[in-house]
């Protein structure tokens, strides 16, 4: 009976811990990670309450420019992000998207986690003319450089999903992407083509526990993993 006491005990073990639990992505990452029976502990780092309640969820109300020590977990999912519109400009934007999530990573490898998975986005790169593009792909740079044993950074184009019923603006971009999207959807190129905010989180659910190494999966790919 100990042993199978054992067995079930390792199966159902996996402390986790999200940033960006508020966001259209985040939202359904807390949800999936609530819903895993494997995830015993969820730590949720916000800056305000959240209204989920949970048995497993640990809310961390944290300075993300002054972090505090959070217990190990096994894995970490970063998806801290806004747009520069709402940042209120170029540097606030670059405080909260590469900033905060690589606070938050520094601080998780410190303690002793080892998989990271990173919400970015398509066209992500620090070589990139669009400042944007460019502070995502700074970030994957940065969390690269962290060395983590594995890092799962997922590229969506524009997402989509309902940002009002989590109490947020629609952003236009996303609105005018789902209206384009409804019209010419069926002759648009794979890669162009938005994606929903939940398929992404699938992917990172289902991919980060096993995932070797580093990854990066493209729009395109998010939107025809099958899970």
């Amino acid at each position: 009976m100990s042993e199978l006491n054992s067995i079930i005990s390792s199966a159902i073990s996996r402390r986790v811990a999200i940033a960006g639990a508020t966001g259209l992505v985040g939202h359904y990452l807390l949800q999936g990670l609530l819903a895993d029976e494997t995830v015993s502990e969820v730590h949720a780092l916000c800056r305000r309450e959240l209204t989920v309640k949970h048995p497993k969820l640990v809310v961390h109300l944290v300075d993300f420019s002054n972090l505090p020590i959070i217990p190990s977990v096994d894995e970490l999912y970063l998806s801290i992000g806004t747009t520069i519109k709402q940042a209120g400009s170029q540097s606030a934007f670059r405080k909260i998207d590469l900033e905060a999530n690589l606070a938050v990573a520094k601080m998780a490898l410190s303690v002793g986690t080892n998989r990271i998975g990173l919400v970015s986005a398509a066209g992500a790169s620090s070589r990139s003319n669009v400042f944007y593009n460019k502070i995502k792909g700074e970030l994957e740079e940065a969390l690269t450089a962290q060395a983590p044993e594995s890092l799962l950074i997922v590229r969506p184009s524009l997402l989509l999903g309902d940002r009002t019923a989590l109490g947020q603006k629609q952003r236009p971009a996303e609105k005018f992407a789902m209206n384009v999207f409804k019209l010419f959807g069926s002759i648009m190129p794979q890669s162009w083509r938005p994606v929903t905010a939940l398929q992404v989180a699938k992917v990172l659910l289902a991919k980060l526990p096993s995932n070797q190494g580093k990854t990066v999966l493209s729009s395109t790919e998010i939107q025809t993993i099958g899970i």
